[in-house]
């Protein structure tokens, strides 16, 4: 008899619930329980898991560990995918594999390189990758000189934070003044030259943007499952072209996410985008865990999540070839279940009683309900009336 299967997925994306239904509905037809921690009680990932826990706060990454290995141990968990600290976490595979736990994760040395996005620019280009003009700022005066080059060659400016996860921070440079018409609508990646300076020479914490000229569609995420041999065992893209959705096998994309994926020992589960440059592809970002949308390969016939599982076990997958690709589709967001709010920490001391700045109007009391009963559901209401608002999942 074949045994289950424990997968551990730490503080990750709300996106991959699907992540999680792929491993549950494996073409081996193995059982699959799944553990989920994370830090928001609200996180779709806790209700969806069989297992979850909510993170401490404040950890350090050694602190981290010790915390994941106590996990792995009292879960019993066979594979692990660390998103949280997965620098620190890959640096002590050994006491993990010691714990029976394999790690579905590359290599330090790939963590360290993909890391910081300057550094990543700088070791791809030298395997022959091209990669796009950029910029190191850590001051107004390096901004402002960086911008004004890549004008001068009549591009548009924009930046990311040096270090990061997917889109956050990135911001496209205008020099149109801010005006009203930026508060009408909904919010843009643009900002204004003149604020982000301000802000720099007004920051207080270092601060360190990687410079480019903003990369035209179409946007391609390639999606490479790599052996521990270093062997890539799947590549397909999948193409972003405003709405429009789809998929890929041309080898312009591929060749150099193989490139990259065999050359730093990208094992396992990795992300790597591209843009164009002009008339070629250049290298936008690579991330060294599961792309959100990693299970969007199921319309090819693929289950990417459970061939990774099995690698992670020492199970040979072999090449994995998508049998067709699927037609071009849209993303659209859907409901998803929480776990059942709990009940919050209550008053340790009662404060002084507030008197309302206008009386409360008096409800007459609905037909066929006792005063009694109308006191319990004014009660009710009022309590409702005080709940903040919940926070969106991350």
């Amino acid at each position: 008899m074949v045994s289950r299967v424990r997968v551990w997925l730490n503080r990750t994306y709300a996106e991959n619930v699907f992540f999680m239904d792929q491993l549950r509905r494996n073409p081996s037809d193995r059982a699959v329980e799944i553990h989920a921690t994370h830090a928001d009680p609200d996180s779709p990932v806790l209700a969806a898991a069989d297992t979850a826990d909510l993170e401490p706060e404040g950890l350090s990454p050694a602190a981290y560990v010790e915390y994941a290995l106590d996990q792995c141990v009292r879960r019993g968990i066979d594979v692990f995918v660390p998103r949280l600290h997965q620098a620190a976490i890959v640096a002590h595979r050994a006491d993990f594999r010691a714990a029976g736990t394999a790690l579905l994760a590359p290599t330090p040395e790939a963590v360290a390189v993909f890391e910081d996005k300057a550094t990543a620019y700088e070791a791809v280009r030298a395997i022959g990758v091209p990669v796009p003009p950029w910029f190191r700022a850590r001051t107004s005066g390096e901004l402002v000189a960086a911008v004004e080059e890549l004008e001068a060659d009549g591009h548009r400016a924009c930046f990311k934070p040096a270090s990061g996860a997917g889109g956050v921070g990135f911001r496209v440079v205008t020099r149109t003044p801010f005006s009203v018409a930026q508060l009408a609508g909904f919010p843009t990646p643009y900002v204004q030259l003149d604020l982000v300076v301000d802000a720099l020479d007004r920051a207080e914490e270092p601060v360190d943007l990687l410079v480019m000229p903003r990369l035209t569609e179409p946007e391609v995420s390639v999606d490479c499952l790599t052996g521990p041999d270093n062997l890539v065992r799947l590549a397909v893209g999948r193409t972003k072209n405003g709405r429009r959705r789809g998929f890929t096998l041309h080898e312009q994309w591929l060749e150099p996410a193989r490139r990259i994926a065999e050359g730093f020992g990208l094992h396992y589960l990795s992300n790597i985008q591209f843009r164009m440059y002009g008339e070629r592809p250049v290298l936008l970002d690579v991330n060294t865990r599961p792309a959100g949308g990693l299970h969007q390969l199921s319309q090819c016939g693929i289950n990417a999540p459970w061939a990774a599982v099995q690698l992670a076990l020492g199970e040979e997958t072999g090449e994995i070839v998508p049998p067709f690709l699927g037609q071009d589709y849209a993303v659209v967001s859907g409901p998803r279940p929480l776990r059942p709010v709990s009940v919050p920490q209550q008053r340790t001391e009662e404060p002084e009683p507030l008197l309302p700045a206008v009386p409360a109007p008096v409800e007459a009391p609905a037909e066929g309900m006792t005063p009694q009963a109308q006191a319990h559901r004014s009660g009710l209401a009022a309590a409702d009336s005080g709940a903040g608002a919940s926070t969106p999942a991350y």
